[in-house]
C-alpha cells in the first residue's frame, strides 16, 4: 500500500479538501491501494442518505464555530477536530464486503502494533476495552471503493456530544445511555503524541511507499472540492411525503422512508438513515415502487426478484415490507 503525501496548505483544514482528494486519487490512480491521514478544524460530517435536522445540533454549531459537511459516503454522523487523525484508504477492490474487512482489519492491526488492544465490532466500529476508537463508512466508484474512518485520539468529547444528535435506540442497542459513554480517546491508552501516533499509523500501514501529490492534483481534485460546498450537496433535498415511516434494523442500520401518494398510489419514494448503500437506490430498487398501489401485495409484487442486499449492505426485502407495512 502507498501513502499519500499532500503538500502542507494550512488553508485546508476542512473535511471537503481531503474528501475530495480520496475521490480524486480514486478516479486517477489505479496502480495500488492508497492511504492518508488529516486533520480538520472542528466539524460535523454526515452521511450522504442523512437529513441534516436529524443529526446535527445547528444550532449549537452556528454558535461554536463547528462547520457542517455531507460526505458521499453513507453511515452516520461523526464529529472531529484537530486532535482527532482521519483515516483515508482507496483500494481496487469492488467488493465491498471484503474491501471493509481488509481495512478493518488493517485498522486494528495497526493499533495491536502500538500496543493498544482493539477488536472488531459491528459493522463498521473498532473497539478498545468495550469503547469505540473508530468508525468506518465506504462507498463506491467504478473500479474502486473508498474507504474513511474517525480515529479518536484526544477528541473533544464534550462537544461532540452537543454536536451529534444521538440516537437513542442505537445507543440502547450497545447497551449504552449516552454518546460520550460509547468512545474513548486513544491519548489515554498510549505514551505517543498525536503527531507521532499518526507517523506511527502511517509508517506501520504503508512502510516507506510514498506518492507525493503534485500542485495539477490538487487543482483537479479542486473541481470535486467545490460541488461538495454546493447548497444543493449540502442540504439536498427535503422529500415530500404523504407517509413516513422508520425503523432501526440491528446491523443494518436506521431507516426513514417518505412515500408520497396519490389516490393511494405511490408517486414518489425516498430512503433516508445511516444505511450503506453499495448499489444505485434509485434504479435498481426505488423507481421500481414509481405508480404502485401502496399495498402490501402491490409492493411485494413489485420488487420481487429485486436483490436488495446488492443495493443496500444487509438490507432484505422483508426489512422493506416491515418498514412499510409494519
Amino acid at each position: 500500500m502507498t501513502n499519500l503525501i499532500l503538500p502542507e496548505i494550512c488553508d485546508f483544514n476542512y473535511p471537503p479538501h481531503y474528501l475530495a482528494i480520496e475521490e480524486y486519487v480514486a478516479r486517477t490512480y489505479d496502480d495500488d491501494d492508497y492511504f492518508f491521514t488529516w486533520r480538520v478544524n472542528p466539524s460535523a460530517i454526515f452521511g450522504r442518505n442523512q437529513l441534516i435536522e436529524n443529526e446535527v445540533n445547528q444550532e449549537y454549531c452556528d454558535e461554536h464555530g463547528v462547520r457542517i459537511f455531507r460526505r458521499k459516503s453513507g453511515g452516520g454522523c461523526v464529529y472531529a477536530d484537530l486532535k482527532n487523525i482521519m483515516c483515508s484508504y482507496i483500494t481496487k477492490d469492488i467488493d465491498v464486503h471484503r474491501a471493509y474487512a481488509t481495512y478493518m482489519g488493517i485498522l486494528t492491526e495497526m493499533l495491536n502494533k502500538a500496543g493498544i488492544h482493539a477488536e472488531l465490532s459491528g459493522r463498521n466500529d473498532v473497539m478498545v476495552g468495550g469503547k469505540k476508537v473508530a468508525g468506518t463508512a465506504f462507498y463506491r466508484i467504478p473500479g474502486r471503493s473508498i474507504l474513511h474512518n474517525t480515529l479518536l485520539f484526544d477528541t473533544d468529547l464534550d462537544v461532540m456530544t452537543k454536536v451529534i444528535i444521538p440516537n437513542e435506540k442505537k445507543l440502547s442497542s450497545k447497551g449504552v445511555q449516552s454518546v460520550r459513554q460509547h468512545v474513548c480517546n486513544i491519548k489515554d491508552l498510549t505514551d505517543m503524541t498525536i503527531e507521532e501516533f499518526e507517523k506511527f499509523s502511517v509508517k506501520a500501514i504503508c512502510g516507506d511507499k510514498k506518492r507525493v501529490l503534485t500542485e495539477e492534483d490538487l487543482r483537479c481534485a479542486k473541481e470535486i472540492e467545490d460541488r461538495m460546498l454546493l447548497p444543493e450537496f449540502l442540504y439536498g433535498k427535503n422529500p415530500c411525503y404523504s407517509v413516513r415511516k422508520a425503523h432501526r434494523f440491528e446491523g443494518v442500520g436506521d431507516f426513514k422512508v417518505f412515500v408520497e401518494l396519490k389516490n393511494d398510489v405511490i408517486k414518489n419514494i425516498n430512503m433516508m438513515g445511516d444505511f450503506f448503500v453499495i448499489g444505485d437506490l434509485d434504479k435498481e430498487f426505488l423507481d421500481k415502487l414509481h405508480n404502485v398501489k401502496f399495498e402490501r401485495d402491490a409492493v411485494a409484487e413489485a420488487i420481487k426478484g429485486v436483490d436488495t442486499e446488492s443495493v443496500i449492505t444487509g438490507f432484505k426485502t422483508e426489512h422493506m415490507m416491515s418498514l412499510l407495512f409494519d
